[in-house]
């Protein structure tokens, strides 16, 4: 059954409770002892973005009340309230201002499963609830003291935590799996992209001669996009499909195959819009310069992109994977004072050093099958931390009890 009100004891009764130093550490470039702010405590992690560092004297003086060791808790009383992390193992860390560190009475509570609890939307509304603050959310060490959190045994406990990292470490290990095929596949395009390394060809030998400097136009068709009249409603809903920068973004593939919005052939027949052929490559031209899709249909685009049908002597996923990897080179080109564009002149003379037709499908073809891999490790990694979400739910709440 669910824990009860009965099970629940207060952070007083479960923790020690130490306050930071109520002044600013002296800061350094860079040293082993960590400052942590509340702005480096979220999701239950500890970011190390922005994280300050501190001299030895620094540090000494600010664990002077306790030095915080791996099973504390450091917990943020400001900005935002509530949020916390368990303190790392070999990191020598000290708290920033607006900072309490909960030192969890082992025989009591187990610091895994409190890290976990506080962490819950439940124990979250409670500390909102105590929160003061209209601006900044703000709680006081006395309400931290009352905050009462689920207390099952503490054999239960250690199992939830058990069951719990389990699943983290295989969220870690995925993480660090797709941290080294996003790297390998960037190496992948240095190398393939500019010529350094050459694939076999079909008959099993290198591919060898000089790559052809090509302008952009050469490679195919460049086509603007357009915006039929956002008044004219005959010319919106309709059955062609319209894409935006936004669209583009939003991808978790190299491929459009919808669009938020859609227009009708009485838009496109009424404005500078084009329907483009499937295979075009969309490159953003806008603001949002260098973001690329491929269109699996018919599709127009608006404004913000130059378009590319391309010939028979390029195949279009090497155009996509050679202008991804050129992205800085677009930016560069760009002008204008209120947003940065590039115009479709300089889009269409930017030149790139290119291979035959069979090399540039090869090459394609390599850089798809990294794409695919980190796609599947994407996936795996979401469903990880979706169902280790649902079992919190389960298990943090005691809807679902577990055996000890």
């Amino acid at each position: 059954m669910p824990y009860s009100d009965i099970e629940a004891k207060s952070i007083q009764s479960l923790c020690t409770i130490v306050d930071c130093e109520h002044k600013t550490a002296p800061y350094v470039d860079k040293s082993e002892f960590l400052v942590v702010r509340t702005s480096n405590v979220r999701n239950g992690q500890l970011i190390m973005d922005d994280m300050k560092y501190t001299t030895q004297a620094g540090y000494d003086e600010w664990t002077q009340r306790a030095v915080p060791i791996h099973g504390d808790v450091l917990f943020t009383r400001e900005a935002p309230a509530g949020e916390s992390c368990l303190v790392p193992r070999e990191l020598k860390v000290c708290m920033g201002q607006r900072m309490v560190m909960l030192r969890p009475k082992t025989e009591k509570v187990d610091p895994v499963f409190l890290s976990l609890v506080l962490a819950t939307e439940k124990c979250k509304s409670d500390i909102s609830r105590l929160s003061i603050g209209s601006t900044v959310s703000r709680i006081n060490i006395s309400d931290i003291k009352k905050l009462r959190v689920p207390s099952p045994p503490l054999p239960e406990q250690k199992k939830i935590a058990q069951t719990l990292s389990t699943w983290d470490k295989a969220i870690t290990t995925t993480e660090q799996l797709l941290a080294n095929s996003q790297q390998q596949k960037k190496a992948l395009m240095q190398q393939l992209l500019t010529g350094k390394k050459r694939l076999l060809d079909k008959n099993g030998v290198r591919f060898s001669g000089e790559w052809k400097i090509t302008t952009l136009s050469q490679m195919g068709k460049v086509v603007s996009g357009g915006t039929p009249d956002t008044n004219t409603k005959e010319y919106w809903d309709g059955d062609i499909h319209w894409l935006t920068p936004t669209d583009v973004t939003a991808l978790k593939s190299r491929f459009v195959r919808a669009t938020t919005r859609t227009i009708s052939e009485a838009g496109v027949q009424n404005s500078s819009a084009t329907i483009l052929p499937a295979g075009s490559l969309m490159v953003c031209t806008r603001a949002t310069i260098g973001a690329l899709s491929i269109s699996s249909g018919p599709i127009c685009t608006n404004q913000g992109f130059k378009n590319i049908i391309p010939t028979k002597a390029f195949d279009v996923n090497f155009i996509y994977y050679l202008l991804a990897y050129n992205s800085i080179a677009l930016l560069r080109k760009a002008s204008g004072s209120t947003f940065l564009e590039l115009s479709k002149k300089d889009f269409e003379k930017m030149e790139f050093p290119c291979p035959l037709l069979e090399e540039q499908q090869k090459i394609a073809a390599v850089l798809s099958t990294a794409d695919e891999e980190i796609t599947a490790l994407q996936q795996k990694l979401d469903a990880l931390k979706q169902e280790k979400k649902a079992l919190m739910q389960q298990l943090l709440t005691g809807k679902r009890r577990v055996l000890v």
